[in-house]
C-alpha cells in the first residue's frame, strides 16, 4: 500500500521500509481511513519469510510460472522467494524507497514505476499480493488497470491477485442487508493517510474488491475469474487468464 510519489521526502511507506533495513527501527507506520478507523502497518511483517506468510500468499506463490512481475513488490519478500526458487521475477513499485530496499535485500532485477506506465515486456505470470488490486483505487478504473494488464500478459499467462470483500465493516440490518453511506459510489473504495516519524502522505485512493464484482469484470474484459481459495475472513485468492 503506496502512495502515488517519486519523492523521498513525501514517501512515507518507502522512507519506513529503509529505516527497517538499515536497522532504523523504532516505529511502524500509522494509518488512517476514510471508514473513521486507525490502525497500523506492523514493519517486520513486510520483511517476512515465507514461514511467516498467511496461506494465501503461499499459495500464490506455489502457482506462479515463468518470468513475473511482482507489481507492489513492497520490501520484495515474495520476489526474494520466488529468486530463491530460480525463477525470473522483476519487482516494481511506484515507491523509490521500497524499491531501494528491494536492492538492498538482493532483489536483482527492480522497476521503479506505476504500473500502468510500464511496458514493452510481456510475463507469464502478474503477481498482485496484499490486496495488490487495491493500487485501481476506485471501481471506475478497473477497466483500465485488466486493459493494461492484458498489454504484459503473455498469451498462456495468468495474473495472481488476492482481496478482500470488506461489507462485514458497515452495519447489517434485519433483512440482512447493509447500511451504506449515501454518496458511496462503490463500498470497497477507502481513501488512507499514512503517517511515518511526523511525515504525512497525501490522502490516497485503496480498493477493495468482492468477488462478484472482480469476476463481472473478467467477463467484460474477455478474462477468465477462477476462485483459487478463500480466507477465514472474507479474503481470497483468484487466477486470471485470456479467454481463447
Amino acid at each position: 500500500m503506496v502512495q502515488n510519489t517519486n519523492n523521498y521526502g513525501l514517501d512515507v511507506f518507502g522512507q519506513a521500509l529503509l529505516d527497517y533495513q538499515k536497522g532504523a527501527y523504532t516505529e511502524d507506520i500509522k494509518t488512517c481511513s476514510s471508514l473513521d478507523e486507525e490502525d497500523s502497518i506492523p514493519l517486520p511483517h513486510l520483511f517476512r519469510t515465507y514461514r511467516k506468510m498467511p496461506l494465501l500468499e503461499k499459495k500464490a506463490l506455489e502457482l506462479c510460472k515463468g518470468s513475473i512481475l511482482d507489481i507492489g513488490a513492497g520490501a520484495g519478500s515474495h520476489s526474494l522467494y520466488l529468486q530463491s526458487k530460480g525463477l525470473r521475477v522483476c519487482a516494481l513499485d511506484i515507491s523509490l524507497g521500497a524499491i531501494e530496499t528491494c536492492k538492498l535485500r538482493g532483489v536483482k532485477k527492480t522497476t521503479h514505476s506505476n504500473i500502468l506506465d510500464y511496458s514493452g515486456t510481456e510475463f507469464d505470470t502478474l503477481l498482485l499480493l496484499m490486496n495488490g488490486i487495491g493500487i485501481v483505487e476506485k471501481l471506475k478504473n478497473l477497466d483500465g488497470y485488466l486493459k493494461h494488464f492484458k498489454s504484459i500478459l503473455k498469451p498462456s499467462g495468468q495474473i495472481l491477485l488476492d482481496s478482500s470483500d470488506i461489507i462485514y465493516m458497515y452495519d447489517e440490518d434485519e433483512d440482512g442487508g447493509y447500511w451504506i453511506p449515501e454518496g458511496t459510489n462503490y463500498y470497497g473504495e477507502v481513501e488512507f493517510t499514512m503517517q511515518y516519524k511526523n511525515r504525512k502522505s497525501k490522502p490516497f485512493g485503496w480498493l477493495y474488491l468482492d468477488y462478484n464484482t472482480l469476476r463481472n469484470a473478467c467477463e467484460a474484459n474477455n478474462l477468465k475469474c477462477e476462485l483459487v481459495s478463500e480466507g477465514k475472513h472474507y479474503d481470497y485468492l483468484t487466477r486470471l487468464t485470456l479467454k481463447s
